[in-house]
């Protein structure tokens, strides 16, 4: 049996301002999340790249197809009624963040992570004054208050949207600090995907490569650039 999918019922889409952002229309008719509330973006540049999802849509409409018109739904339905839920979520990750486990070996392990992470580290002490502790191995290593809360207070100041993307970039890199440095734009997302690896890419390169985790990661590649797009459409001017 064929799944059912929802069919196109418009010929035009447009992007219109309104006092607290920009609507996309299909036709006349205003798009509104999955819970029946207004698709009201924060910029232009986002309405118009959802506006274009929603163009590119053939007869029957592909979900699939239109991730930031599903990571809109998600700052829109979930994010902004559940804002300090998914803040104390997302800054949980820098108690126990990716760039803080070293391996104890080899030499060129070791010296790939600390060539990496200590720079993030760094600019996480310099730009967001969260100094985080360094361990090696995967037993957990209490963080500085100080440093936490910090953190935390950088989760906190942002915007729904922001929040969305934070969470993914977060979420899918295992690191706090990669999400918090793909905001600031110091380093090209694909680098701080690549950050995020190194672990998996060294385990490969010793004992050879796995098709099946690799699409796994590609996948997640995907969705993590994809993250810093709507956050880069959802904060531009």
């Amino acid at each position: 049996m064929t799944a059912w999918a929802p069919r196109r019922f418009w010929t035009e889409v447009s992007v219109i301002g309104e006092a607290d952002g920009y609507a996309v229309r299909l036709d006349a008719r205003p798009v509104r999340t999955p819970a029946k509330a207004p698709l009201l973006l924060p910029t232009r540049a986002l309405a118009e790249a959802i506006a274009a999802e929603w163009l590119a849509q053939t007869a029957a409409i592909d979900t699939r197809t239109m991730p930031l018109t599903r990571a809109a739904n998600s700052a829109i339905d979930k994010v902004t009624p559940q804002f300090d839920e998914v803040v104390g979520l997302v800054a949980a990750y820098g108690a126990s963040d990716l760039i803080c486990y070293r391996a104890a070996g080899p030499a060129a392990l070791t010296g790939r992570q600390a060539a990496v992470w200590d720079p993030l580290l760094g600019w996480a002490a310099d730009a967001i004054g969260a100094r985080l502790t360094v361990t090696t191995g995967v037993a957990p290593v209490p963080q500085p208050r100080s440093a936490t809360d910090r953190l935390t207070a950088r989760v906190a100041a942002q915007t729904p949207f922001a929040l969305t993307a934070l969470s993914d970039l977060t979420a899918l890199s295992g690191s706090l600090v990669i999400g918090l440095a793909a905001q600031a734009g110091r380093w090209s997302p694909a680098d701080l995907w690549s950050a995020s690896r190194i672990d998996e890419e060294w385990q490969a390169g010793q004992w050879g490569r796995d098709d099946e985790a690799d699409a796994v990661a590609e996948a997640k590649r995907r969705d993590f650039l994809q993250a810093h797009l709507f956050w880069q459409l959802s904060s531009s001017a």
